[in-house]
């Protein structure tokens, strides 16, 4: 059991996974990990292999996986149980900038990022979606929170009501993904987002959960009934977002759960290229998955009375934050993103989440349609009352006729096999406009794309939509 390497660190566990005591840098991980000492240990993989050596009476070790605010965590960990608990000795210990590493198995990249920045309450669990370590929370789910912090071990769904399900908690992870929660007394209404952390073998060790707030019009309320078709418009306007989505969510969810189960072949042994299938059916139901939330936002942001909220935001520090959160496809490409330094300060008037939004499709489209080993660059610039943050790529560019209607709704201009639903382009534009500025292109075929977005500068709580 890697006898011969150095120790450099010692812990000790009781028998309910409480971590009492733990040399650095074990202590600091715990800490990162939302945990405290003593306290339950919330470094997911880790207590799970606590709570098995406990379970089997039998020494066990293996390499773990962590990240703490800057780093991914791996280390070599030997648990040895005996009567009190369990004693710890970590070996091995290797730590790489996140911008430098990835999780054996994470969650996706640009939902987590845009989840991490936008969620009332983050909570971290492990794998049987219990609670080990209670991150921030707004005023409103402060209560919740304080409760989470006061039943470690519980399942969070003991501390939320899950809309329209009777089933009992918790469901597999997949199918709570995206699941409308409401939460004690809080007016809001939340949308759940789980994100699995990597385990050993493609194992999930644990969870970030994030509750972020449902926006004004995003859900229809089922006490207002919807209202009467336009008798001039597109009879279809709104029914797909607006009745379809939220039925189709958890089906195609149970889709790509019971896919995965059989992919990683947990109900069984089998044949690899059964296996690869299950992959094909679970890749396609995301993709299917990503339409429906594609519909489901357009629905949002078509809605009577939608409006974004006017806050004071840094444009720089938005683009730095997008091609973070995008940095693990971009290498994976050999792209390189040129960023604003970190000097750089651009402030701007708009709804944080919406601009991050924006920026995620725009950076997304340049990564996709590059060539390998090009450069993707963000600037960002104020001209007197408008701010803007162009994004320029070295691809193939658009043609004068492809400009004039790559904003349209549904408009792929002839792409056959990219997954896409046509309506990223056109939400942004219109999230711009509404936020008071506006989504533009510059191209030329052959000598790529230079997509800029504006937004106003003056910030008094409103929108200068003149």
């Amino acid at each position: 059991m890697n006898s011969g390497a150095v120790i450099v660190a010692r812990g000790r566990s009781d028998r309910e996974q409480r971590l009492l005591s733990a040399d650095e840098p074990l202590g600091a991980l715990q800490r990162a990990c939302g945990g405290a000492i003593p306290g339950t240990l919330a470094i997911p993989e880790l207590l799970e292999l606590v709570r098995r050596a406990g379970h089997y009476r039998m020494k066990l070790a293996r390499v773990i996986h962590a990240r703490d605010e800057a780093n991914a965590i791996s280390a070599w960990v030997e648990v040895s149980p005996d009567d009190d608990g369990c004693a710890l000795a970590i070996s091995n210990w290797r730590a790489a900038p996140l911008d430098q590493a990835r999780e054996p198995v994470g969650a996706d990249d640009d939902l987590a990022g845009v989840a991490a920045q936008c969620a009332d309450l983050h909570t971290r669990l492990d794998a049987r979606q219990q609670v080990l370590a209670v991150g921030r929370a707004s005023a409103e789910l402060e209560p919740v929170a304080a409760a989470m912090r006061r039943s470690h071990g519980r399942p969070w769904t003991d501390f939320v009501e899950v809309a329209g399900s009777s089933h009992r908690q918790p469901l597999h992870w997949r199918l709570l993904d995206g699941a409308e929660v409401t939460c004690g007394d809080a007016p809001e209404r939340y949308v759940a987002r789980l994100f699995p952390l990597g385990g050993a073998h493609g194992a999930v060790a644990g969870f970030d959960l994030y509750l972020v707030a449902v926006e004004a019009g995003a859900l229809p309320d089922p006490d207002i009934p919807a209202p009467a078709p336009d008798p001039a418009g597109d009879p279809l306007d709104g029914v797909l977002g607006r009745d379809l989505a939220p039925v189709l969510r958890q089906p195609i969810a149970r889709i790509i759960a019971n896919a995965e189960t059989i992919r990683t072949r947990l109900a069984g042994p089998l044949a690899d290229e059964y296996a690869g299938y299950a992959g094909d059916i679970a890749d396609a139901a995301r993709h299917l998955q990503g339409l429906v939330e594609d519909l489901a936002d357009l629905d949002a942001i078509e809605a009577p009375g939608f409006a974004p909220t006017p806050d004071r935001i840094d444009l720089a520090d938005a683009a730095r934050r997008a091609a973070g959160i995008l940095g693990v496809r971009a290498r994976e490409r050999s792209i390189t993103v040129e960023v604003p330094g970190e000097e750089i300060e651009v402030s701007a008037t708009g709804e944080y989440r919406r601009v991050l939004q924006v920026l995620l499709n725009l950076l997304g489209n340049a990564l996709r349609y590059s060539p390998e080993g090009s450069t993707v660059r963000l600037h960002v610039e104020s001209r007197g009352s408008r701010a803007a943050v162009i994004v320029a790529d070295e691809g193939p560019g658009l043609t004068p006729e492809q400009q004039a209607r790559v904003f349209d709704k549904f408009e792929r201009l002839g792409r056959g096999g990219d997954g896409g639903s046509g309506l990223g382009l056109y939400i942004s534009r219109y999230l711009a406009r509404a936020m008071g500025g506006d989504l533009t292109v510059a191209s030329a075929a052959g000598e790529g794309a230079r997509f800029m977005l504006e937004l106003p500068t003056g910030y008094n709580g409103t929108y200068d939509l003149t």
